[in-house]
């Protein structure tokens, strides 16, 4: 078993200044915390993996291929493999659980 505290994960990502944290790694999937702060530009690109994110905390829009969508404490997305999307108006910080299948490379 694996067990993990979201305050912990949260003190580690940022001491170690950056915005994704990728916590858990197993053969089919990974799992990751990524922080984007009120007002921040998401600089991601599309990824080879399909995602998951579960909003933990914040709000903020996410535009997925053509599609847009407010997301807030409790929202969970679905990205598939290789599709551009990023969040965007991101008016309270957002702490988002992401979990890629197979793995983030």
């Amino acid at each position: 078993m694996k067990a993990f505290r979201l305050d912990e994960l949260e003190a580690e990502r940022a001491a170690n200044d950056g915005a994704y944290l990728q916590f858990l790694r197993e053969r089919n999937m990974s799992v990751g915390l990524y922080a984007l702060d009120a007002g921040d530009i998401d600089p991601q690109l599309p990824h080879n993996q399909d995602e998951v994110y579960f909003v933990v905390s914040g709000r903020a829009a996410i535009t997925v291929g053509m599609e847009t969508t407010q997301v807030a404490r409790g929202s969970v997305v679905y990205v598939p493999a290789g599709v551009p999307h990023k969040f965007h108006h991101i008016s309270e910080d957002l702490r988002v659980m992401v979990v890629f299948s197979p793995p983030e490379s």
